[in-house]
């Protein structure tokens, strides 16, 4: 689509990536004179009505999201020829991912810092009853944010589920399609029991411990063996990989990632300020604590 027009308003300039279900182009909004991120449903998927249900709904939940640490979707669109698009903010940064491949384990301050961000971005989701379900370092953006900072942005809620009981959502998630990553899936998600906030915030434990040691926190020679692993055993500690790293910290982490919801915090906010407390780091306190609040 590189050089096209869509719906003669957007016109792309570059693919940024692809994913199992869609492709990701940089384009310039015509009419705003904006540059965006245009999410276009794979072609082969535009015919499978699932598929569209499922873009749809995302569109649908994404746009009720407001919060400088949450990417949010300006728009869903359909080509004349079929093609299911959805139009976010483009954002120049960087993925976790790829930092976390350039430097390797991060420093804790910076680490709790963006950590905070992204809980009180998904404290704002999960207000709305919505769970976010594929939290890992792919899905979170690094965004310059002045002063040499970058601002943990959370990205595609391509997988959010609604946190209410409806048949028609039901539905769409037993298409065969796996909903999550199996690395940073929480024991209830693996097990296809219901999840809630909580399943989120088990993810971001696993997103934190490799963001501060380069591991994972269960080992195993293929997807299968690591979900395995996470309904049987215990996780690694940090300080197995990192002996620098502050105790009390690590146990709010570790928390985390416990196997039952009931024994993790309750809420992105109770982590988020659990982080921030047991990191005894007032520089990054007194700059996070209006977001979680």
């Amino acid at each position: 689509l590189t050089s096209q027009r869509i719906d003669n308003r957007y016109e792309v300039v570059r693919r940024l990536g692809e994913g199992g279900m869609s492709y990701v182009y940089e384009a310039k909004d015509l009419t705003r004179g904006e540059t965006v991120a245009i999410k276009i449903l794979s072609p082969k998927l535009s015919a499978d009505k699932n598929s569209v249900q499922r873009l749809r709904r995302e569109a649908g939940l994404a746009m009720r999201l407001d919060h400088p640490h949450v990417c949010r979707i300006l728009r869903l669109g359909e080509t004349e020829d079929g093609l299911i698009y959805l139009v976010m903010p483009y954002l120049e940064g960087e993925l976790l991912s790829d930092r976390e491949v350039k430097v390797g384990p991060m420093p804790v301050a910076m680490g709790v810092e963006w950590l905070a961000e992204i809980c009180s971005g998904l404290h704002h989701a999960h207000q709305l009853n919505i769970v976010h379900r594929d939290l890992k370092p792919e899905n979170v953006m690094l965004v310059p944010a002045g002063n040499g900072r970058d601002k943990a942005v959370v990205m595609d809620f391509g997988l959010a589920k609604e946190n209410r009981p409806d048949a028609e959502l039901s539905k769409l998630t037993a298409t065969g399609i796996i909903l999550g990553t199996p690395e940073f899936m929480s024991p209830e998600q693996i097990r296809g029991r219901p999840i809630d906030a909580r399943s989120d915030i088990y993810a971001l434990g696993v997103v934190a411990f490799e963001m501060f040691t380069g591991k994972l926190p269960f080992q195993g020679r293929s997807a299968q063996e690591v979900m395995i692993a996470r309904l049987r055993g215990k996780p690694a500690t940090l300080r197995q990989y990192r002996g620098d790293f502050p105790a009390a910290l690590e146990a709010t982490l570790m928390r985390s990632m416990a196997a039952e919801p009931d024994e993790r915090p309750q809420t992105a906010l109770e982590f988020g300020r659990a982080l921030v407390e047991t990191a005894h780091l007032p520089e990054v306190r007194e700059r996070v604590a209006p977001l979680l609040r």
